[in-house]
């Protein structure tokens, strides 16, 4: 199953058991994409981890 890059529009497979949520590198650019839907297949860019600095 393979997937647009959101961001170079390069062609992203996704593993075979692949799960919603799950995160996949873009090998072209190495934005980290978000599987947000199966049916059909749809990535996001991935949110950036942010420190919650204890909170």
């Amino acid at each position: 199953m393979n997937v647009k890059c959101v961001v170079c529009e390069a062609d992203v497979s996704l593993p075979e058991n692949c799960c919603e949520g799950e995160l996949v590198v873009c090998q072209d650019c190495g934005t980290e994409l978000e599987v947000v839907s199966l049916e059909p297949p749809m990535v996001e860019e991935a949110p950036q981890v942010q420190e919650d600095w204890g909170e």
